[in-house]
């Protein structure tokens, strides 16, 4: 299909690619506003993107919207799609462009277009008679969007800010034939299933409360599993020459002063007054990591030094982006600080990303690479950033992984490379990263002594595996739709006496697997052996032993798999000899 490009040039491109899918959706939403102002026009528009998967956009109704109106709004849709209208590019200076808007009563576009430099020549995409003043891009015609649908509708605040009026924002998805669009519901209704908020709910891992809106509460079981994750990343770190430290979660303002974050992330971090003086909750672990740094001189014969932390941190989302474990308000971020020079960083980055690709591949995980550049809210000289840019280039290269460019997305002190997982049902979630600094060690004054004698910087590498441990929780169990791998199983042995009669060798079998290391719980109540089976399925615990009078006699169990199903009966350390292979 063809696309037209902000400048008006016309491009050639396929839905797959990420520009194709682009323009796409951003005609799509066009189409939504001009069917919304073609049944109801008084309406006001204010943006509507592309988004990651589908597209947005925002209204301000004079009347109460909900989704009982999606129907009358997809019919209008479907319309403008046959009626195959071409999409036109033109251009108009700023001056004319307020005045257009101004006179279609369109408030929204008329405050974007007040804040555009002076003498700035606006690019416009029309279709029909809607015109909207918009970067694009867009295809050429909207007969092009041959399957669509609306999804949901909820509030949004005006540029995100709590204080500006709340409007109406729509969400839709479109596809360029009816069958992707199906496999597309269909994908959406096994996700709805998979929600790790429902799984953990049932599975009793963890909960939120209204009174901690993003603090998740994690219950015993939540616990297990998130300390089993702990002991996997300690053991991965300890082998790969890593030294772990914790720093404080509450540090004095100096110090988020010196790193920056005071004065480009302070409406995220939670601050406080104490003995009269500011001080702020860790959103990052890596300041306290130069302190730890800083606190002993180094020689070259030191690097490079491995530091990581398994630290707390907190940052302030908005309300209205909460959820569930994937966006909360504190987490444990699996941090890791990597200090070097600079002919040591092309191995310390492919190092990492070996690492990185040893636990996905443990997970059962896909991943695509991006490397993200200088954003234009960054601090450093245009040489760092160079050089930084580089060694993370040249890393990926060398190791022969395809990545993606990804402008101006780096962070404010250094660029990096974001790791986007593809789970079972083809979602993606970013979670790895490393982040090359020359920033942090220059505003710290970290040094160490080299070959020579004299006095160095050390470059650093921020990197996680894992992300934030919450989140990748939230993920793994809606990877695995809550039937985790056994050794990751926060119950891996069921154990479900017939009767009364059997609860004490059933305990006796409890005990001999949890002597074998085995986690495993005993069903010791009064109920019919069939609605115990049903309750630990929809456990889904990989294992259920039943045990009655053959099984004690005999000294065995009847064994079902989970995926196996009726496996007959067996000893306990035959049934541990089967499945020692799968401990980690």
């Amino acid at each position: 299909m063809k696309i037209i490009e902000k400048n008006g040039n016309k491009t050639e491109v396929i839905f797959a690619e990420e520009m194709g899918k682009k323009a796409f959706w951003h005609t799509s939403a066009h189409i939504l506003a001009q069917a919304v102002k073609r049944l109801y026009p008084d309406t006001k528009c204010a943006i509507g993107p592309a988004i990651a998967e589908g597209f947005y956009y925002d209204f301000e109704f004079g009347f109460e919207f909900s989704a009982d109106r999606f129907m009358e709004i997809e019919k209008e849709m479907r319309k403008i799609v046959k009626e195959n209208l071409p999409v036109v590019y033109s251009t108009m200076p700023k001056e004319e462009a307020l005045k257009y808007m101004e006179e279609k009563g369109e408030v929204y576009k008329t405050e974007l277009i007040l804040e555009l430099p002076e003498n700035e020549e606006l690019s416009f995409f029309s279709q029909g008679e809607y015109t909207e003043v918009c970067a694009g891009p867009h295809v050429t015609s909207t007969g092009a969007i041959k399957a669509l649908k609306l999804l949901s509708v909820a509030g949004a605040y005006w540029r995100g800010n709590e204080k500006n009026k709340m409007l109406t924002r729509i969400y839709g998805i479109s596809f360029p034939n009816a069958e992707l669009l199906e496999e597309y519901v269909n994908r959406m209704e096994e996700a709805k299933k998979r929600d790790h908020r429902k799984l953990g709910k049932e599975l009793g891992l963890f909960t939120l409360l209204d009174e901690g809106p993003g603090f998740p509460f994690f219950l015993p079981k939540g616990m297990v599993l998130k300390n089993l994750l702990i002991e996997y990343w300690r053991k991965l770190h300890t082998r790969e020459g890593y030294v772990e430290v914790a720093t404080p979660m509450m540090l004095n303002r100096t110090l988020w002063e010196t790193s920056g974050h005071w004065e480009h992330y302070k409406e995220n971090m939670y601050t406080t007054t104490i003995d009269e003086a500011d001080f702020a909750i860790k959103p990052m672990n890596c300041p306290g990591g130069m302190l730890v740094y800083k606190m002993e001189p180094h020689s070259y014969r030191d690097l490079p030094l491995r530091i990581g932390e398994l630290g707390l941190v907190h940052r302030h989302e908005k309300s209205g982006q909460l959820h569930g474990l994937m966006r909360v308000r504190c987490f444990t971020q699996d941090d890791a600080h990597i200090f070097m020079t600079k002919e040591q960083i092309e191995e310390e980055i492919k190092g990492v990303v070996r690492l990185i690709d040893e636990v996905y591949t443990k997970f059962g995980f896909t991943y695509h690479v991006e490397l993200s550049t200088r954003p234009e809210n960054s601090i450093g000289s245009d040489k760092d950033w160079e050089v930084a840019t580089e060694g993370l280039r040249s890393a990926l290269n060398e190791l022969g992984l395809s990545y993606v460019v990804n402008e101006g997305d780096g962070a404010f002190y250094g660029p990096k490379i974001d790791f986007h997982l593809e789970d079972s049902i083809g979602r993606t979630w970013q979670c790895g990263t490393i982040q090359l600094d020359f920033q942090l060690p220059q505003r710290f004054d970290a040094e160490y002594t080299g070959a020579d004698g004299k006095k160095h910087r050390p470059i650093m590498i921020h990197r996680v595996v894992f992300g934030s441990i919450e989140r990748f929780i939230g993920i793994l169990t809606e990877h695995f739709a809550g039937k985790f791998p056994f050794w990751l199983s926060p119950v891996q042995i069921k154990i479900l006496p017939i009767s009364d009669k059997f609860c004490s060798y059933a305990k006796e079998v409890e005990r001999e697997l949890q002597q074998q290391g085995l986690r495993c719980e005993t069903d010791v109540r009064d109920e019919k052996i069939g609605y115990k089976i049903r309750c630990a399925r929809t456990e889904r615990v990989p294992y259920i032993f039943v045990v009655g009078e053959k099984e004690e006699s005999a000294k065995m169990v009847a064994v079902r798999g989970r995926e196996e199903g009726d496996l007959g009966c067996m000893e306990i350390r035959e049934f541990v000899k089967s499945i020692v292979c799968d401990v980690v």
